[in-house]
């Protein structure tokens, strides 16, 4: 029986969100996760199928997160095989990348096929002087082969690698194929996703366990294609999908691939605060900071959260008069969240309150008012008296009250009496 672990998609060096802590988080998810699935497991090796790191072009401080790493698993005396992902593969026309030169320095086994002019020696044996090669048999019983980034070329590259994997001289009893794609139909917007039916030649050809990669969610197909999903979330939106790690085993009884989840992984605590159009702007903060002090207050632990909070619905005031920089800076004070992100997707209406059966004209018009003087960002919070004072005007006026009486009104109903009779400041003294 041989048994490994299977992770992809670890992007070391992950810069969003303008925070260090978050960029250490994803080397805190590997160090963690080999920690327990790999070195305390004692797997026979471990297997990175594509996007170690997130930039072809690293900062030295990513670089060593992945010597660290790498070097416990050495000391531990375990293989690490790796292949490129579409974040980290070498540009085309060069030589070298970063994965390279961590192959060359002994810390993992680069597997990469001849896709160019030497196509014909497609799948050359690993050669520890050269530090180079396409596949690998293992002492445990395992042959592990490596693949490129294919891209959009995919499906025709599996039939080559089909191929090839075919005309290798017999070898261990069981396979696995390291490949960086995805299948159609696990996310949204994915295009060029791999349709199962093309994975098939591959299972022809004798692969046991096909090691995925790209795409950040767990899935499985058929009891042989397995793929882990990103140790970490990239964004938010990803907090949705399971993610993790396989511990594998191989035997004759078949493939037993279980999910492992329980390392380092930064909480993330999505929102969503629906308005109904009644509430004042005032309401609405105070409403936003309550839901995320509760949500925030049911992830007290060492790790602060990363948080979300959309806005949806309508609002009863000028939808610019809310400052989400401002309510962000609020958020993240009081919850100690490492980031908070601020969503606002909302509608604003002239009329909000809702008009109940039974009532009057004149109530409806005083509901009207109100709306219309809580939705002015200097009448909000005078509403209800203000929109008595204009029914009373509006009554005057029908009943033929004097102009001057009803500016009269107007001024005593905005203050502007008192304004005007107020003393002036004197200027100061020149002398």
């Amino acid at each position: 029986m041989a048994k490994f672990l299977h992770i992809a998609d670890i992007h070391l060096g992950f810069d969003r969100y303008d925070t260090p802590e978050r960029t250490k988080d994803f080397f805190r998810a590997l160090q963690t996760v080999l920690e327990r699935y790999a070195i305390e497991e004692k797997v026979d090796f471990v297997a990175i199928a594509g996007d170690l790191f997130e930039h072809r072009n690293i900062k030295p401080a990513t670089l060593n997160q992945a010597q660290i790493c790498l070097q416990a698993l050495k000391d531990a005396e375990i293989p690490v095989l790796a292949i490129e992902g579409n974040h980290d593969n070498r540009p085309y026309g060069t030589r070298t990348s970063w994965l390279k030169y961590l192959a060359e320095w002994d810390l993992l086994k680069l597997l990469e096929p001849n896709d160019g002019a030497d196509a014909e020696n497609r799948l050359p044996p690993w050669d520890e002087a050269t530090r180079s090669g396409a596949y690998i048999d293992l002492p445990c019983g395992v042959r592990v082969v490596g693949s490129n980034w294919y891209g959009a070329t995919a499906p025709r590259a599996i039939e080559l690698l089909s191929g090839a994997i075919q005309a290798l001289p017999s070898g261990p009893d069981y396979t696995v194929l390291l490949f960086h794609h995805g299948l159609e139909g696990q996310i949204a917007r994915y295009a060029g996703a791999l349709r199962y039916s093309e994975l098939l030649p591959l299972k022809d050809a004798g692969v046991d366990y096909l090691a995925l990669g790209h795409i950040h969610k767990n899935y499985t197909a058929e009891g042989w294609v397995f793929n882990p999903g990103s140790l970490e979330a990239n964004n938010v939106e990803e907090s949705r999908f399971q993610r993790g790690a396989y511990l594998v085993e191989l035997s004759p009884q078949g493939v037993d691939a279980r999910l492992q989840t329980d390392y380092f992984q930064r909480p993330i605590v999505r929102l969503e605060l629906v308005a109904r159009g009644q509430e004042s702007l005032d309401q609405l903060t105070q409403m936003a900071m309550d839901k995320a002090i509760a949500a925030a207050a049911e992830h007290q632990g060492d790790t602060a959260p990363i948080l979300e909070l959309k806005i949806t619905g309508q609002v009863g005031f000028d939808r610019l008069e809310l400052d989400t920089r401002r309510l962000q800076e609020s958020l993240k004070a009081a919850t100690n969240a490492l980031v908070v992100l601020v969503k606002y997707d909302v509608e604003d209406v002239a009329y909000q309150t809702p008009l109940s059966e039974g009532q009057n004209r004149t109530e409806i018009e005083q509901s009207i008012f109100e709306d219309m003087l809580t939705a002015h960002r200097d009448y909000k919070t005078r509403a209800p008296e203000l929109a008595r004072g204009l029914t009373d005007l509006k009554d005057r006026q029908l009943a033929g009250a004097d102009e001057i009486d009803l500016y009269g009104l107007v001024e005593t109903l905005l203050g502007l009496d008192e304004a005007i009779a107020a003393p002036q400041p004197q200027a100061a003294s020149q002398e």
